[in-house]
């Protein structure tokens, strides 16, 4: 298992900030997914299935794509979701606190934990643990691009 984290502060109210983060969109601009919900788009248990780009109206995702689930929600506070690839089981945590001056500090803990460990994976943990870092710190870096897409309070 590898994990990595960071946080950073956003100049924006916690609940906007959840609105971004946690409200699962049919498609987020910011990172070009599409996420198919079933049932609410929000709250534990919720599931779906996230594909790159933007489907078309009523173009269902292909068969094997990556499928999730929101398996920790306290709302305005921390929003957990795990997502099943074949090889591999990513888990992101967010964490939402408040900061000075009506701004949130986030906090990203990205874990991957592999379905089975092989010899070369245990060689490549440096390497792992880089990209899993790199995409903590690329995350915390689209922030305000996902709170500006949000309304404001």
């Amino acid at each position: 298992m590898t994990t990595a984290s960071g946080s950073r502060e956003v100049a924006a109210p916690r609940s906007r900030v959840w609105r971004a983060l946690a409200v699962l969109e049919p498609y987020c601009a910011v990172c070009d997914v599409s996420y198919v919900v079933d049932g609410e788009r929000a709250g534990p248990g919720a599931t779906f299935v996230c594909v790159p780009g933007q489907l078309a109206e009523g173009e269902t995702p292909r068969a094997g794509a990556p499928r999730g689930e929101i398996v920790e929600w306290e709302p305005e506070r921390v929003v957990a979701t795990r997502l099943e690839l074949t090889p591999e089981t990513w888990t992101t945590r967010i964490e939402l606190a408040d900061a000075d001056a009506g701004s949130t500090r986030v906090t990203v803990t990205l874990t991957h934990r592999p379905r089975r460990v092989r010899l070369a994976d245990r060689l490549s943990r440096s390497a792992l643990q880089r990209m899993v870092q790199r995409t903590v710190d690329d995350e915390l870096a689209k922030l305000p691009a996902h709170v500006d897409q949000v309304a404001s309070d």
